[in-house]
């Protein structure tokens, strides 16, 4: 029987449904994984973590790495330099998008060049990116995330039938998200169809309740200025829900053959586009386009991630 990798894993907050949706699945394969969150917390808008709380961070890591571990995991860029100091290890980075794209863009670049393995979420955040890289974006829960009964999905989350619904799956304090820019797109495309279209921000719901939104919407809007691989539209994939979004990190590829759903640049396309979608009223074939990233395929290849950088220590 092949020994199980012992895995530490450093990450900004352990509230992440996506890295903790890969934990399970992982655990799941035997991998053996530990995680240690820097502590305090980020609230957008409100308060960020402090340089006080990274040294906090630093510290209880060096002690974790002295254990049994056979490779450390920073799972997004603020958490890499943190594990690249871990004497004696292996190092896998993950990049998340906004790492990559955002301030700390030129931190992640120079960690990704010192570590063991990089992993991205996108064919794009790797070519962008110019080192050796394992694309593995994070997967989708499909058992959790299906379609089923709109109606019914409506009764659950509480919303008018007689209305369009439009989901945008993010705090409205976040910026890369844009939220104002969805506000704008939606009502654009409201005012061409004439009907009554309520824009959802749909945050801070328990994940297990997000697939009665997905269900209950008639298409989720993304204008992100910049993304890795959302998880987000994966999810509403899964659900057949109709997609419009900016053509960021691989959602161009992810709505590839989807319909009915949109890639597009400019707000009156999106707008357009989106009005297309609401006026078709129909689901999307989209549950197929995600079916090779149900997690426990893509931790299946993150695992053979960490067996490579452990037999080439």
């Amino acid at each position: 029987m092949t020994a199980a990798v012992r895995v530490l894993d450093l990450v900004p907050s352990e509230t992440s449904t996506a890295y903790r949706g890969q934990v399970r699945a992982l655990r799941r394969r035997g991998v053996d994984c530990a995680t240690l969150a820097v502590p305090g917390s980020h609230v957008p808008g409100e308060r960020s973590r402090s340089l006080r709380h990274y040294l906090l961070h630093l510290g209880r890591a060096l002690r974790a790495a002295r254990r049994d571990f056979d490779v450390v995991h920073a799972n997004q860029g603020v958490v890499a330099p943190t594990a690249l100091a871990a004497p004696g290890l292996p190092t896998v980075v993950s990049l998340w998008g906004t790492d990559l794209y955002g301030p700390l863009g030129p931190v992640s670049r120079a960690c990704a060049r010192a570590a063991s393995a990089v992993v991205v979420m996108s064919e794009p955040m790797a070519e962008d990116l110019a080192v050796d890289c394992e694309v593995v974006p994070h997967g989708v829960d499909t058992d959790l995330f299906r379609p089923t009964d709109r109606p019914t999905a409506r009764d659950v989350v509480g919303w008018r039938d007689d209305r369009l619904h439009v989901v945008h799956p993010y705090d409205p304090q976040r910026t890369v998200k844009n939220f104002p820019r969805a506000r704008r797109v939606t009502a654009a495309a409201a005012d061409r169809l004439g009907d009554d279209v309520v824009l959802h921000a749909v945050t801070g719901v328990p994940h297990e309740s997000m697939p009665a939104y997905l269900n209950a919407a008639d298409a989720l809007v993304l204008t992100s200025e910049h993304e890795g691989s959302p998880n987000a539209v994966k999810e509403a994939l899964a659900c057949n829900l109709p997609v419009v979004a900016t053509p960021v990190g691989d959602v161009p590829d992810r709505l590839d053959g989807v319909r009915p759903s949109a890639v597009a640049s400019t707000d009156a396309a999106l707008a357009d586009a989106l009005a297309d979608v609401l006026a078709e009223r129909e689901r999307s074939n989209g549950r197929e386009r995600v079916a090779r990233l149900d997690r426990d395929r893509t931790a299946r290849r993150l695992e053979a991630v960490y067996r490579e950088v452990v037999a080439d220590a």
